[in-house]
């Protein structure tokens, strides 16, 4: 008989195995933030002029750290946990090969750390995207295959518990929605992650001195089909995330399940084309290939993201009209329940990502405008949009429900958790705005010194580019702030929050 526990909230049975996997990757995640959100403060006092904290070294090291911390580790690690909550929790059912589990996360904690002492010390100044010239040490490739070897592992454990709970009946009916949403971040996450695995094992052969020669537009185009596709796994994980929070939060249902199903198809059939736009002044595609790329093919995840974005809201409105909130046309948002972080961060995370993310990824991703705007900080202000304000803080969102319901804890300082999406939520969006805004002016990305004082000649911009550089800051300052109220409210949570029988 397995080791099972029934939730007195839910009634879910919940495998004790996968509980505990729930914990040591969630756990692990918000470590990775912690030394990402850190990275970002030095990171954020290095381009303001005013400031300029960092030498060169340091700084490009630290965005090399910076990466890998947030867009890889605390991401992945939590996705990890989100899999295993959806499988094995939501369906009732065991995990399937727990060993297996632990072997990938034994991978990834070890790959992710190998790959971060290497940057700390010194031996991958390469940033994330590592392209070649550039060279790291080799252990530093062999930290990314192990990470990206432990993920397929955590997918491949996913699916297999999918095959226990049909074959042993632990649900009835189709897949519930969410974990539908988590099963097309999966398929998406073992076709990126294999992108990766294949272009850094030849990297690595070239870092030991095995293969004399890499071919930089070769590895252009196979890293992004890791390197951006990481988002993707994130936007459907996301999306996942939000109707759980919405059905917890408020009792939400959506309209019409099989239109979302659809959309989460659409993810999986489109949502990689995107990769694309990080090379299109790359040799090598026609004009043809590249138009269709951003212009139509692309615009069908858009619509996925376009559903989600009508799905989500009106199965709130619905559930709140239901509960009464029927005067005029927005009491039900005035009642909603914004005293929830879980609720708070999900609002914020759609929009967000809505707004900020998806318009200027759409924008940014069409073929004239994305040659104009690649290399400034537009860029850089659309990609935290939809990574930070989008999907971190819809894991922040869902943090605050699996504290209480795997963990078995009330969460610490719940005034403090109470105001903290919104202290992040202000601080995200003013940094990626400006971002966004001091780009438009040729802000470029990745560089230490943004008044290029040491260069030979002078490159002036204007003093709004300048103004918006140190507003960024102050926004990047607040939402420093926010990740740290909600490190310390999961670690207090953890340590010393009241247990729950």
């Amino acid at each position: 008989m397995e080791d099972f526990r029934v939730c007195p909230a839910t009634g879910l049975k919940v495998h004790k195995p996968a509980e505990l996997l729930i914990k040591i990757n969630a756990v692990t995640a918000i470590v990775f933030i912690l030394i990402g959100g850190l990275m970002a403060l030095l990171l954020a006092l290095t381009k303001i002029p005013a400031i300029h904290l960092l030498p060169s070294d340091l700084f490009y090291r630290f965005l090399t750290l910076h990466g890998i911390a947030m867009l890889v580790a605390w991401i992945i690690f939590f996705e990890a946990a989100i899999l295993y909550f959806t499988s094995a929790v939501l369906l009732n059912c065991r995990l399937a090969a727990v060993k297996v589990a632990w072997l990938a996360y034994g991978l990834m904690l070890g790959g992710a750390l190998m790959a971060a002492v290497e940057i700390l010390i010194g031996n991958a100044d390469c940033m994330f995207t590592s392209y070649p010239p550039l060279q790291a040490h080799h252990l530093y490739y062999l930290g990314v295959i192990l990470f990206a070897v432990g993920a397929i592992l955590v997918c491949c454990v996913f699916f297999g518990t999918l095959a226990v709970a049909k074959h042993e009946k632990t649900y009835e009916g189709s897949l519930p929605l969410v974990t539908f949403g988590a099963a097309a971040a999966a398929i998406i996450a073992i076709v990126t992650l294999a992108h990766g695995a294949i272009i850094f094992v030849p990297t690595w052969l070239w870092a030991l001195g095995v293969i004399q020669h890499i071919d930089a537009p070769a590895y252009r185009l196979i890293f992004w089909g890791f390197g951006h596709s990481s988002q993707q796994i994130n936007v459907c994980a996301m999306v996942a995330v939000w109707y759980l929070i919405a059905a917890v939060t408020v009792g939400a249902k959506p309209v019409n399940q099989r239109v979302c199903r659809t959309a989460f198809v659409l993810y999986i059939l489109f949502i990689d084309i995107a990769s694309e736009h990080h090379i299109l002044v790359d040799p090598g595609f026609s004009a043809a290939h590249k138009a269709w790329n951003t212009g139509y093919f692309m615009h069908l995840a858009v619509l996925a993201s376009m559903i989600h974005a009508l799905a989500v809201p009106s199965a709130i409105e619905i559930a709140l009209r239901k509960k009464g909130h029927t005067q005029g046309y927005f009491e039900w948002l005035k009642k909603a329940p914004w005293g929830n972080p879980s609720f708070s961060a999900m609002v914020w995370s759609i929009a967000g990502f809505g707004f900020l993310g998806g318009i200027t990824g759409v924008t940014f991703g069409t073929e004239q405008i994305n040659i104009i705007a690649h290399n400034t900080w537009r860029i850089t202000g659309h990609f935290h949009s939809t990574v930070v304000a989008g999907t971190t803080m819809s894991f922040m969102g869902l943090t605050y429900i699996v504290l209480p319901l795997i963990f078995r804890k009330e969460v610490a300082f719940p005034k403090l958790a109470k105001f903290q999406p919104h202290v992040f939520g202000v601080g995200i969006w003013t940094m990626a705005i400006f971002m966004m805004f001091s780009g438009s002016f040729g802000m470029p990305r990745r560089h230490w010194d943004i008044t290029f004082s040491d260069a030979a000649f002078s490159i002036p911009f204007d003093q709004t580019a300048m103004m918006a550089l140190h507003i960024f800051g102050v926004g990047a300052i607040i939402a420093v702030i926010g990740g740290g109220m909600f490190v310390l409210v999961s670690v207090a949570t953890l340590l010393i929050g009241k247990d729950i029988k």
